[in-house]
């Protein structure tokens, strides 16, 4: 079975002309041109250790860091542990051998520092000022209400 894609050479984007959208087979050149040229990807990283972020420089001329204790696998790192990150898959991943850790470079700038449970489990952690007075109410109504059967 063949996949196809409606991939478009950037040269006729480029141009502005009507593009043409005849399919292609996944995975042919003019496809993986085009993701090259538009799809976020790392030239290097490295963690700082003097703001204690990872730091990505991407082929865009971008940079881009975030703070390690957000990320899936990096929350208990130490610096050492940090300073190993390699760059994987022409650019869309980060690697920390020693943490068993890896990270999507598309992933990290869409906000999505790890497995869809491990981001709900952080967004359940958010604290604010009318959790917590929820909180301490039904607290003094002798807790959560059951459920009705």
């Amino acid at each position: 079975m063949t996949v196809l894609s409606t991939c478009r050479p950037a040269a006729v984007r480029r141009r502005g002309a009507i593009p043409c959208r005849a399919p292609r087979p996944l995975g042919s050149p003019a496809c993986g041109r085009i993701a090259q040229q538009t799809e976020p990807r790392a030239a290097s990283a490295r963690y700082d250790r003097k703001s204690g972020r990872i730091i990505v420089e991407l082929t865009n001329g971008c940079i881009f860091a975030f703070p390690p204790r957000m990320a899936q696998g990096l929350e208990t790192a130490t610096e050492n542990e940090l300073a190993t990150v390699e760059i994987l898959g022409a650019g869309y991943g980060l690697h920390w051998e020693d943490l068993d850790a890896d990270l999507s470079v598309p992933g990290l700038l869409a906000g999505l520092f790890g497995t869809k449970a491990y981001m709900a489990r952080r967004a359940g952690q958010a604290t604010s000022p009318a959790k917590s007075a929820a909180a301490r109410a039904n607290g003094a109504k002798g807790g959560r209400p059951r459920k009705q059967a």
